[in-house]
């Protein structure tokens, strides 16, 4: 037992001790990255449970044709950890897979995990001050904090589209891709056009006799600046790390830039954020010299409203003879094909669902895999019922002893891994400073819990999403109460600022 564990067991005698110290749900980036900061300020007492077969999360489940990262992987990775040998401006998922191995491989994380297991269930113990998870074998283990590292995208989404389960050809879920699948020369359908479509559907039209494609709202898609690294630049990168680390810092702001700061501060620079919406119907034109495929595969709504994509094949794609853009509504799917409702009904092979996924706050994903809290809190009913709301992203009144890599508006900055180290660094003050003072349970106070709240919630009003521009975008980037919730309407430097000054005293510590 190491010296800080040592400290978790001054507890009073009259309380059980729990099996582990932190329980991580999720082995993605998230749950891997939490881990990785336990280990490096000396915790072991703690067990990775993740409902896949292997680690990786989202990279692990997605592994459509030309998965990718769509930001620049010298800013995809996390600050301490930096990986010099990149192949392309834009790794492919193959490679960072590979660099998520290699951070288990590292720091040691196999040891602590227990795959193909699930928590379907957490209930707060008040009597012992621990958390009771309710596991997929049925069994149940005891921790005395819990890390949640579900990630933003949790539940496939499946369209509700009627006849769907009546059709009599192959369904391929882009998050449960059919390795096997071979759709050379068959007649195949995408339904979404959203940052998965961009990338699979110019790689199912290189061989499916026809590829159609269901749109409800077009992307906005830019150029993508993706080339080979020369080998020498990754030499540079690995003996001179500072090198690295600087290009990471201009490439980061750039990205932010784009992202983030169009979305966060575009309608007080309204004009400004119309120059990347020029960008793109400058590079569509480009593309597709057809100008009413161009007006169908042009948005209707302003640059940032959504998550914009990059491609240098997606436009282009639908120039192709055997690719056709549909942007007639669905009325049905047969069993032999899609009938919309003009009254046309196009005969296919293969449905492929690119449709998106339910968030992590939806009150869906609770009910399914509930949280009950303290005083009787329920975490589907607050989602359901209430304001998305946590205290810098992190923590919530009536789940004490938790911690979330993503909660509402915790996403900030030019990649995933700025938001999962802020809130790894929360969790572990705070942890540190409930086994400090010899504390076994810890709440964020109502009144620190609602002080952020407003701070984000008047920035949030202030975004280009309540903007005229953003009207009718059906944006994730807004909750089911209208709240730009799924961002931190901040800078990623105040984000990682909060992480290291936020007051300790504003959670509440109980023996």
């Amino acid at each position: 037992m190491t010296v800080t564990e040592a400290r978790a067991d001054v507890t009073t005698t009259a309380r059980r001790q729990p099996d582990m110290l932190v329980a991580i749900i999720g082995g993605g980036i998230g749950g891997l990255g939490a881990a990785i900061q336990l280990r490096r300020n000396g915790y072991t007492a703690f067990t990775i449970f993740e409902r896949a077969d292997d680690i990786g999360g989202t990279w692990h489940t997605n592994r459509y044709p030309d998965v990718a990262v769509d930001i620049p992987g010298i800013v995809y990775q996390f600050s301490f950890e930096k990986n010099p040998s990149w192949s392309r401006t834009f790794p492919k998922g193959s490679e960072v897979q590979s660099y998520i191995a290699h951070l288990a491989d590292k720091y040691r994380l196999r040891e602590h995990l227990r795959l193909r297991t699930e928590v379907m269930r957490r209930e707060w113990d008040e009597d012992n001050h621990y958390w009771i998870l309710t596991l997929s074998d049925g069994t149940t283990v005891t921790a005395r904090f819990v890390i949640t590292a579900l990630g933003a995208f949790v539940e496939p989404r499946v369209p509700d589209i009627p006849g769907l389960e009546d059709f009599s050809g192959r369904v391929i879920q882009t998050q449960a891709w059919d390795d096997d699948a071979d759709l050379t020369g068959k007649r195949v359908a995408v339904i979404g056009t959203g940052a998965t479509a961009v990338q699979v559907v110019p790689q199912l039209a290189r061989t499916a006799a026809q590829l159609d494609v269901y749109q409800r709202r077009a992307i906005w898609v830019f150029a993508k600046p993706d080339f080979a690294i020369p080998r020498p630049v990754q030499v540079a990168f690995k003996y001179l790390p500072f090198l690295q680390s600087a290009i990471r810092g201009v490439v980061a702001g750039f990205v932010e830039l784009g992202l983030v700061g169009i979305t966060v501060y575009g309608k007080q620079i309204a004009p400004l954020a119309k120059i990347p919406e020029w960008g793109c119907r400058a590079y569509l034109f480009t593309q597709v010299r057809d100008r009413e495929l161009r007006r169908r595969l042009t948005p209707d709504y302003g640059f940032g409203c959504k998550r914009p994509s990059v491609s240098n094949v997606y436009y282009r794609t639908f120039t192709e003879e055997n690719v056709s853009l549909i942007t007639e509504a669905i009325e049905c799917i047969t069993p032999t094909g899609i009938r919309t409702r003009d009254g046309r009904h196009r005969e296919i092979d293969t449905l492929v669902l690119a449709t998106g996924f339910e968030m992590s706050n939806s009150p869906i994903v609770y009910q399914r895999r509930p949280v009950k809290g303290r005083n009787g809190f329920d975490l589907a009913a607050f989602y359901e019922t209430q304001r998305a709301a946590a205290y810098e992203g992190v923590s919530m009144p009536g789940l004490p002893n938790t911690f979330m890599i993503f909660g509402p508006y915790s996403w900030s900055g030019s990649s995933w891994h700025v938001m999962v180290e802020n809130a790894s660094r929360h969790a572990l003050r705070v942890i540190d400073e409930a086994l400090r003072r010899g504390a076994t349970a810890v709440e964020i106070s109502t009144a620190a819990n609602d002080r952020f709240h407003q701070f984000v919630s008047k920035r949030g009003s202030e975004t280009l999403m309540h903007g005229a521009a953003c009207v009718g975008s059906n944006s994730y980037y807004l909750d089911r109460n209208g709240d730009f919730s799924f961002l931190r309407p901040t800078t990623a430097y105040q984000s990682t600022r909060a992480s290291k000054t936020f007051d300790l005293d504003d959670y509440i510590y109980e023996k």
